[in-house]
């Protein structure tokens, strides 16, 4: 639950994964619809607010549902394409792929009803804790990271109660299944070495500005001229890290000069990448002005530390526990998918989106 993602600021898991009480006659339904009166003469119109995607034997997946759970995603989508077109396509392939997963979590659901599974609200508070660590974050940090995102509190925990019950049911029904090999952990490391070998690693620090939501024009413009100041102090040799430790508003990176550490150019906002295309290790951006779809905004300082660098990669007998360890990981969620396949044989599902 510790992988990056595109946003400057650290979402740790967010969304690493992605139960309505209607009974038949809402799914046969199919759709409910609201009259709303104009104030205008012209006559009132019906507008379709709700309607069923999915039937997973007699319980429905509603889009409301479906639409709330993609919020994120649709953030993520925004941060990572400026157009228009390519936008669309991605959301519609998000949808797709998000509707799936909300099958799959019906499925899982009705498994660990038969099972007697059940997640405590401690068992939640635990989840919460472990993936702030792992973010290097406290635990209200997180949840008003999942806000921003677009997620509620209730939202969040929700998520996190779903991952807990769905390692409790891989633990009961998938673990037994899985077995790895020494043969598994070298193809493993093949394949490591062969992505190391496609993808470009870059190690930025970023030091951010934030501008408070409904900020004035001169607030906005003060903040900017801070972030072109220590743009200035950057390249004229000042310690960045100590910058980041007396300037930054993101927490989560004040004590490690503002880095998360190398990660591949790919996973970084287009304004990002192109700073780690042409800024040479040691120079100091000039400001960049960012704003999220949710209307937060900020002014970034970047200074690179390393870009555009393949690393070598170590020997097997380095990495041998880790390689191990992944290779476990991949045949884990191979055989999970294997036990949902089966789970669907015996479900009527009905798809309608």
């Amino acid at each position: 639950m510790g992988d990056r993602s595109r946003n400057w600021l650290p979402v740790k898991h967010l969304l690493r994964r992605s139960a309505a009480t209607c009974a038949r006659a809402c799914a046969v339904a199919g759709a409910v619809f609201v009259g709303a009166i104009a104030l205008s003469p012209k006559p009132a119109e019906a507008a379709i607010v709700e309607r069923v995607v999915a039937v997973v034997g007699e319980r429905p997946i509603l889009l409301s549902e479906l639409r709330q759970r993609a919020r994120p995603h649709i953030v993520r989508i925004a941060l990572s394409t400026q157009n228009p077109s390519q936008q669309a396509a991605a959301e519609s392939e998000m949808f797709r792929e998000l509707l799936t997963r909300l099958i799959d979590e019906r499925l899982e659901e009705q498994a660990a009803d038969k099972a007697h599974l059940t997640v405590t609200p401690e068992e939640v508070d635990n989840g919460i804790r472990q993936v702030a660590a792992q973010a290097r974050m406290d635990p209200k940090q997180l949840v008003a990271e999942a806000k921003r995102q677009g997620l509620t509190e209730q939202d969040y925990r929700d998520e996190i109660r779903r991952q807990v019950l769905e390692g409790k049911l891989i633990q009961l029904r998938v673990r037994g299944r899985v077995r790895v090999t020494e043969q598994d952990a070298r193809s493993t490391y093949n394949s490591f070495v062969k992505e190391m070998g496609q993808q470009s690693s870059v190690d930025l620090r970023i030091l951010v500005l934030s501008i408070p939501p409904g900020a004035s024009q001169q607030t906005a413009a003060a903040r900017v001229a801070l972030a072109e100041e220590l743009s200035r102090r950057g390249n004229a040799g000042e310690d960045f890290c100590q910058l980041v430790l007396q300037y930054s508003d993101d927490p989560s990176t004040k004590d490690s000069c503002g880095s998360r550490g190398p990660m591949a150019l790919s996973m970084l906002l287009p304004e990002l990448q192109e700073v780690a295309k042409h800024q040479k290790p040691g120079e100091t951006s000039a400001p960049i002005v960012f704003r999220d779809p949710s209307g937060q905004q900020a002014a970034l300082v970047v200074q690179t530390v390393s870009g555009g660098e393949q690393g070598k990669p170590p020997a097997y007998e380095q990495v041998q526990e880790q390689m191990m360890e992944r290779a476990y990981v991949e045949a884990t969620e191979r055989q999970r998918k294997l036990w949902l396949q089966e789970l669907r044989r015996g479900v009527y599902i009905d798809v309608r989106l």
